[in-house]
């Protein structure tokens, strides 16, 4: 199982580049409805996920995603890079005398 968006807004699921094995999952964590975006080879895996860490799965609909789910490329993350730091210049070995 391959969550693609957790927390998010349900209008992502909208997104016709998802693979048609995408769902969107309405689960109530702490009180609050929250959705995610979760794809798997089968829909009961999704909801054995989201049932055993939440006990409180509320609806979960198939995206509009009309990718084969086999040649669907999953979004990079962005990964922060740290800033470069300037070269340093070689510092001279002591001389002993």
């Amino acid at each position: 199982m391959n969550i693609i968006h957790e927390n998010c807004d349900p209008k992502l699921a909208s997104d016709a580049s998802l693979p048609y094995s995408a769902y969107l999952i309405e689960y109530i964590d702490k009180g609050k409805t929250k959705w995610d975006i979760a794809v798997a080879p089968k829909q009961s895996e999704i909801f054995d996920h989201y049932w055993d860490k939440y006990k409180a799965v509320s609806n979960m609909t198939q995206s509009q995603g009309r990718v084969n789910p086999k040649l669907w490329k999953a979004p990079k993350k962005q990964s922060v890079k740290k800033p470069s730091q300037p070269p340093q210049p070689p510092q001279n070995p002591q001389k002993k005398k």
